[in-house]
């Protein structure tokens, strides 16, 4: 810790003064010009001198402490852009919480569990806002969604609206057909591809995408080349997306420079969100036909998430109406959120398991023992898969899916770790690191699902804040059931209907690309080889 300097108060500095003016009193009868003149460099000198003094005292003993920071450019010029990597070697020097200068912002890093517990527990209703990048401003309507909405009334119509009637286990139960249909979708594809090289993680966010829009809307992606040619484009347009919102941008700390957009961020979400705009407007023009019109049905059918909305939205006696606005928002949350976190937390799950060839045995001696090799996975045999579970949970310890997870931010100047934390400051809490930190986990840099295997200590709930990888307190990720889901039936699917392989002469490549969501840096490439026993299982 940093060393505290003495302090100048103002009745010292008064007295100081006094004391100089009286004994140069002393040695001029008369008040000369060089008198006044020395008397007031002089002051002027103590008065800059008191100031500095003061401002050193309040950095040194209220503030976390930090790197040297340039003047007007703070820390920017040292930020690397793996910054989970980056905020976690800074740690090593600086401490468990550290201090950035952001050009005018200040970002404070929470790197230990204890001061993870005061920012997302103790202090919850605090940090219960976002710090919003103006990429987030513009990809959700000026954040009127769940993830950068404010925390207040608004925020919490949107929370309930999303966990009750979409993300909720009873309506995750009633959907699991379409869950079912495209994994299974996605097992026939493999199978079509047998002895051939495939992108595994396109396919899972394919796959996911297809759940999540046929949630929405009742729409999937069909066919084989639509298949290859939409996965690829949507996987791009998301990825692109996530990359803006966690890249440091000069408009989030120098506000003033926003209108000259310096580094195109918001030139290039606003191209991106034109692409979804148009996917959701038609979707939104077609539902809202057949709610005026009927779709002959006889009301029979069940109602889809985005029929849902725009009925709540048409409520008048709403004491927070729902908006147009918050429903695109909605839905953009949906399909970036929800897909690519599980299809990358997916990806590097299998990547893991696949570079460990005992692990991989493991997994499907387990899927043979509970599923047989002449049957295929269904939902109802996850929860009697413990390893599978326990791989999973070790996949989303070294790599979770949000390693800084969403910045919070402070709505009153308040203390953490016996640090002033101003209100305002952007909160990085670095989970990634915490999960890795060697004084809590044995070997931490090894995937070893044993140490999950039979441990109920260990879920995902954000009580335990060695472990927590979908964040804690009111702002926990929402759609923690539906992710677990998605990826658990994924991973049981792939692995008991196929055995894989890298491509000859390929080594798997675990390295990591920062971004607001984590993904792997090399894209999982593998072969697939059919192991049940009946080819029909395959259709």
């Amino acid at each position: 810790m940093e060393s505290e300097t003495t302090t100048t108060t103002p009745t010292s500095l008064q007295n100081l003064i006094t004391t100089v003016v009286s004994s140069l009193k002393k040695e001029n009868d008369t008040f000369t010009p060089a008198f006044y003149a020395l008397s007031g460099v002089l002051l002027l000198s103590l008065i800059l001198l008191f100031k500095l003094i003061s401002a050193k005292s309040g950095r040194n003993t209220r503030l976390p402490p930090g790197p040297r920071a340039l003047p007007l450019l703070g820390n920017l010029l040292d930020l690397d852009p793996q910054l989970h990597t980056h905020f976690a070697a800074l740690a090593q020097t600086h401490g468990p919480i550290f201090k950035l200068h952001l050009g005018n912002k200040l970002g404070v890093v929470i790197t230990s569990p204890s001061l993870a517990r005061e920012v997302l527990k103790d202090n919850d209703v605090v940090f219960a806002n976002r710090d919003v990048p103006v990429a987030a401003l513009v990809s959700t309507n000026g954040g009127r969604d769940i993830v950068w909405t404010p925390y207040g009334p608004e925020w919490r119509m949107l929370r309930k609206v999303c966990v009750i009637k979409m993300l909720s286990n009873n309506t995750l139960d009633s959907v699991y057909g379409l869950r079912r249909r495209e994994v299974r979708t996605t097992v026939a594809h493999f199978y079509g591809r047998i002895g051939s090289e495939v992108n595994v993680g396109e396919q899972m966010f394919l796959t996911t995408l297809n759940v999540i829009t046929s949630m929405m809307w009742g729409g999937a992606v069909e066919g084989v080349a639509e298949r290859e040619h939409l996965g690829a484009e949507f996987r791009q347009a998301v990825g692109e997306m996530t990359d803006l919102l966690g890249k440091p941008n000069l408009s989030d700390f120098y506000p003033g420079l926003a209108r000259f957009d310096l580094q195109g961020v918001t030139r290039q979400m606003a191209g991106l969100v034109r692409r979804f705009d148009s996917i959701f407007d038609k979707m939104i023009d077609q539902r809202s036909l057949k709610m005026d019109g009927g779709d002959g049905d006889g009301g029979a059918k069940k109602k889809d998430f985005l029929q849902f909305l725009l009925e709540l939205k048409d409520e008048e006696d709403s004491k927070t109406p729902l908006t147009m606005i918050h429903v695109k928002a909605l839905l953009m949350d949906m399909v970036v959120g929800g897909t690519d976190t599980s299809s990358n937390a997916a990806e590097f799950a299998m990547a893991e398991i696949l570079n460990q060839p005992e692990i991989t045995a493991q997994v499907q001696q387990e899927l043979e023992e509970v599923v047989g090799k002449d049957n295929i996975v269904e939902e109802s045999h996850i929860h009697k898969l413990p390893y599978l579970q326990a791989v999973m949970k070790e996949a989303l310890r070294l790599h979770p899916a949000l390693p800084l997870l969403v910045p919070h931010c402070p709505s009153e100047t308040c203390t953490v770790g016996g640090y002033t934390i101003p209100k305002g400051s952007r909160i990085f809490v670095n989970v990634w690191a915490m999960q890795r930190d060697p004084s809590i986990w044995e070997n931490p840099l090894k995937f070893d699902p044993e140490r999950f295997y039979n441990n109920t200590k260990w879920d995902f709930s954000g009580s335990d804040f060695n472990y927590f990888p979908f964040g804690s307190g009111r702002r926990i990720c929402a759609g923690i059931a539906m992710a677990e889901r998605m990826v658990m039936y994924s991973l049981a699917t792939l692995l008991h209907s196929f055995d894989w392989e890298l491509p000859r002469g390929e080594k798997m490549d675990l390295s990591e690309k920062f971004g607001i969501v984590l993904k792997k840096k090399i894209p999982l490439v593998a072969i697939p080889t059919p192991r049940l026993s009946n080819p029909a299982l395959f259709e």
